[in-house]
Parts: C-alpha cells; structure tokens; sequence
C-alpha cells in the first residue's frame, strides 16, 4: 500500500553490536601494539581495558536498548541511571584492580587507561555514525486506514 510506512522500524541492536564490535577491533589493535612496544603486562593491561569498556558499555546500552522497546516513556530515565552505574562501575573497577595489586606486577596502568580511552571512543565515534545511518523513527506513526465500506 502507499500508506504503509517506509520507515525500518528495527531495533537498534545491530547499532549496539557494531559498537561493541568496533572497540573490540580497536582494542585488539591496542592489545597488539603493546605486546610489541610493551611486552606482557602492557599486553595484559590493554586487554583489560578493552574488556572493562565492552563489558561496562554493552550492559548498559542493551539494557537502555531493551527498557526503550518495552516502555518507551521510560527510557530517559533508563538511560540516566544506567549511565549513572556505568559511571560508577567503571571507578569501582579501577579501585578492585589498584587493591588487588594487579596494577604493579600484571596489568600496566598506562595501557588500561589508554585501551579504556581509545576503546571508549571507538564505541561512540561508532554508535554515533550507526545511530545516524538507522532509520530508527523518534515517534511511531500510525496510519488510520479507513475501512472499506466506510466513506
């Protein structure tokens, strides 16, 4: 029909896990350049990074991601406090990592840090970009089709 809409009403699951595709590719980049530039730990570190940000990131964009098609009303709210957490949960990891004594003889804390920076701009250089290209509709459109007899 010509009234149907054109718009791909899909989830943005797919703008998720390019996202968390794309800081796993730049922080395998990161993992390699330190295991040549600086051995094991720094290895060790960069990989950590990289997984603190595709694990702290992915949580809270798919639960933003699943609060917003189950009820979209209350997805800002979602949102603020999830990134809230993220916030909170990424300081707490820091602090586990710096008492455990991990940060001395197995991780260097250089590449953590730099694999959490460049991993987290990765994920929202490519959420933007992909958020952008979606054809994800802000509202929902309905269309009242009359009925066939009704004029």
């Amino acid at each position: 029909m010509t009234t149907e809409s054109k718009q791909d009403t899909t989830s943005g699951g797919s703008v998720l896990l390019g996202a968390a595709f794309s800081a796993g590719i730049v922080g395998f980049i990161a993992v390699v350049v330190a295991a040549l530039v600086g051995g094991t730990p720094a290895a060790y570190g960069a990989l950590a990074g990289t997984l603190l940000v595709v694990v702290v990131f992915a949580f809270g964009s798919f639960t933003v991601n699943a609060v917003s098609g189950l009820m979209p009303a209350a997805s800002l709210m979602v949102a603020l406090l999830t990134y809230t957490l993220q916030v909170v949960a990424m300081g707490l990891a820091f602090v586990a990592l710096n008492r455990s004594g991990l940060l001395e003889d197995a991780l260097d804390r250089r590449w953590l840090a730099g694999a959490v920076i460049v991993g987290t701009f990765g994920w929202l250089i490519t959420q933007i970009v992909l958020a952008s290209r979606a054809r994800i509709p802000a509202y929902d459109l309905r269309v009242d089709v009359p009925e066939a007899g009704a004029r």
